[in-house]
């Protein structure tokens, strides 16, 4: 099976269909890219003459849009159509990726599973994998190649982790003594709850003593790391090269742009937004949107206002006597 009709899609998602539903669908793509057989969806107004210029068979729209995608051919109207989107690329994996023959195996043969873990027999585990003594891979949930889920670590039902990840590393604890370094034992595990999705080479370590915990619903993109002991709450979501440092807390609903770090033991209250690039150096308390980064500028100029920058305090005890008269 290689397409899907208008009509099939719209009795499986919703949505108001506006033209053939014997329309016949074979790809989806980008308004710029598609072609006359291709979905796309269109979800803010400013795309409108891309939209008009596009060649897809059928865009899904806004009601805002209805019209202006009329001019041009068949359209889907639904309330949200970046999330309608989202689900038409679920619908199109299992009706047509997943519709060719695939490896019925569920543990790779290259896999290797200690005898002592636990993995749900509806799980997947694929080529040179490790799943070590005690940790517990829970139903529907599928590990890509190559990763490495350390001892007594849990992973819920219906989770994603791609390639290279790994969770159960130990966190970085040592003890300085004179001119070395004394290492802490790291004696929790990580909890991971379920729908939450990993990208590649993302390492999430171990609690020194209690778990490190991932919520249900969290979404991590490739190359992460998060410390020990950190707790990460349900429906966050982090882009990728992000770092969270040991004992850090982020609340349920928060989204972290890419490149940001997070220093370690603060608290992140829930529904906050960072921008990408921006260094949390203190606790937020207040649901909203934290940016905290240095306009890209050319090296001159941002050399002199860094040079400003590290004044402003005399600066600002001289206007403070200017202010009182002494």
């Amino acid at each position: 099976m290689s397409e899907l009709r208008l009509a099939a899609i719209v009795a499986a998602l919703g949505g108001e269909l506006h033209g053939d539903g014997g329309q016949i669908i074979g790809g989806l793509a980008p308004l710029e890219s598609a072609l006359e057989s291709d979905m796309s969806f269109v979800s803010n107004p400013r795309y409108q003459q891309q939209l008009a210029g596009s060649k897809a068979a059928c865009v899904i729209v806004s009601p805002a849009l209805l019209e202006a995608a009329q001019q041009r051919g068949a359209c889907i109207v639904t309330d949200q159509p970046y999330l309608y989107f989202a689900r038409l690329t679920q619908l199109w994996r299992t009706h047509l990726r997943d519709a060719r023959p695939r490896n019925s195996v569920a543990i790779h043969p290259s896999a290797v599973i200690d005898p002592e873990a636990k993995v749900h027999p509806t799980a997947r585990i694929g080529a040179l994998c490790v799943v070590e003594r005690g940790a517990k891979i829970g139903a529907d949930t599928e590990l890509k190649s190559r990763v490495t889920v350390g001892e007594d670590c849990v992973i819920g039902v219906r989770c994603l982790l791609h390639s290279g990840v790994v969770i159960g590393a130990d966190g970085f604890g040592f003890a300085p003594n004179g001119e070395r370094w004394e290492k802490i034992e790291q004696l929790g595990a990580v909890r991971i709850g379920d729908d939450v999705e990993i990208g590649a080479n993302t390492c999430i370590d171990r609690g020194a003593l209690q778990d490190t915990v991932i919520e249900d619903g969290v979404k991590l993109d490739n190359l992460i790391q998060v410390g020990h002991n950190v707790r990460i709450g349900r429906n966050t979501a982090i882009a990728g090269c992000a770092g969270i440092a040991g004992s850090a807390t982020i609340g349920a609903q928060c989204t972290i742009g890419g490149g940001a770090v997070v220093l370690g033991h603060l608290q992140i209250a829930d529904h906050v937004h960072i921008s990408a690039a921006t260094v949390v150096s203190k606790s937020i308390k207040k649901p909203g949107q934290y940016t905290g980064f240095f306009p890209l500028d050319d090296n001159a100029a941002w050399e002199r206002n860094a040079a400003t920058v590290k004044q402003l305090h005399t600066l600002r005890e001289r206007i403070k006597k200017l202010e009182s008269g002494t």
